[in-house]
């Protein structure tokens, strides 16, 4: 009797849990399992279980909640902390923190989304060689080296990993799923057109400082006179950034906790971000985008757009990587990894 390979996707947020399940989608053949994102070390599971310094991180709160709620509404098996199997590959969405005991297998990062600015405390967390997670937010995420295979976003991402210390030979480019295929977007049933976006990001959640009230009179002149359209981050506080909109922007803008961004974006004539993924959906539909980072960088950065292909190519490493039978250190150094052909240029090529 045949037992297929079991793969364990680790999860976070939303986004991250939708991209793991559209790569296992492409797995049929293996028995595909789910966990929220979790830790080994005792100081770490204090914290989640016993104060809630850990709640607006996609260790525990809402965003483990959101996970396995998805994961039980899709009919997804779940294996918090990997309790009841033994797992042939690990596909992880952070290689912030990983356990030792999960580096015995075949281990696979995958990219979901923008990573934050590298700040002075990711670099002496680097430097000492610290725990990645106490840089705080995403700064090192894809730059530990510790998975065996990373598949990134772009070849502007690949480069920028291997810089931060991630092996360049590791490093295959896929592209991203939920952001590789925005022209999908511009094909919508909202009514509103012709205004200003902001897409704000959960920064005080995270315990770094942001002027939002700054930040919101410089998206007030930026939209000079045009509709203005504020689409809150999940994990933000509403009621304090509602009351803190309300009081510096005029009568008539809109403000949403809720809705299809991606469709907001595809419809607005600019988008105004901070730390963003969705700056990518923009640059991507060739609007005028702001960020906190530079745009000139980013549009560097940007996800390639391969018409959706990305979930098929990092399935395809990771039946490679499943099937592979020397080392699994030594998969990477003789890998030739080849990318469903980009069908479309993305639409601001085109512009």
């Amino acid at each position: 009797m045949h037992i297929p390979k079991k793969i364990l996707f680790i999860t976070g947020s939303i986004n991250q849990t939708s991209q793991m399940h559209q790569i296992a989608q492409q797995l049929p053949e293996y028995d595909c399992w789910f966990s929220q994102i979790f830790a080994d070390s005792p100081l770490v599971n204090w914290v989640i279980e016993n104060t809630t310094w850990a709640d607006r991180t996609v260790l525990a709160g809402q965003f483990r909640r959101n996970s396995e709620t998805y994961c039980a509404e899709h009919g997804l098996q779940m294996d918090y902390k990997a309790q009841k199997n033994r797992y042939d590959l690990v596909v992880y969405c952070s290689d912030l923190i990983i356990p030792d005991r999960m580096l015995q297998t075949k281990t696979l990062w995958v990219q979901e989304g923008m990573i934050d600015e590298c700040t002075t405390i990711s670099k002496w967390v680097k430097k000492l060689h610290l725990p990645p997670y106490l840089a705080i937010g995403t700064s090192l995420n894809g730059t530990s080296n510790i998975c065996d295979v990373y598949c990134a976003a772009s070849e502007g991402y690949k480069g920028y990993f291997s810089d931060m210390g991630t092996q360049a030979h590791k490093i295959m480019v896929t592209g991203m799923p939920n952001f590789d295929n925005c022209e999908k977007f511009v094909d919508n049933t909202l009514d509103m057109k012709n205004y200003v976006l902001v897409t704000t990001s959960d920064i005080r959640e995270c315990y770094r400082p942001d002027d939002r009230v700054g930040f919101i009179k410089r998206c007030v002149e930026i939209a000079n006179g045009r509709p203005l359209v504020f689409k809150l981050h999940p994990n933000e506080i509403f009621e304090r950034a509602i009351a803190e909109i309300k009081e510096n922007t005029p009568e008539g803008t809109f403000i949403y906790t809720n809705g299809n961004v991606n469709h907001m974006i595809a419809n607005c004539d600019e988008l105004i971000t901070q730390y963003s993924t969705l700056v990518y959906v923009g640059i991507a539909l060739g609007k005028k985008v702001h960020s906190y980072f530079d745009v000139e960088d980013l549009k560097r950065l940007a996800p390639i757009q391969n018409g959706g292909t990305s979930a098929q190519n990092i399935a395809r490493v990771c039946r490679d990587f499943l099937e592979f039978n020397g080392k699994k250190e030594d998969f990477t150094k003789q890998y030739q990894y080849h990318a469903t052909p980009i069908i479309k240029p993305s639409l601001c090529e085109i512009a």
